[in-house]
């Protein structure tokens, strides 16, 4: 995924189907001077991560 897809996910009001290592996600925000994103499972809201926006995958 790119950053900019990326960051219209985080600040839409809909959900996106998007996964991390197969794993579904929410993305908080994006940091796109790294070119990062926070993120974190639908399933375990407070296991927070930043991760490379690259490594996202729409579905």
């Amino acid at each position: 995924m790119n950053k900019q897809r990326a960051q219209e996910i985080a600040t839409s009001p809909v959900m996106a189907n998007v996964t991390y290592n197969g794993v579904q996600i929410y993305i908080q925000n994006v940091d796109e001077n790294n070119e990062t994103a926070r993120i974190y499972p639908l399933d375990q809201p407070n296991n927070e991560q930043e991760v490379p926006v690259s490594s996202l995958t729409e579905h």
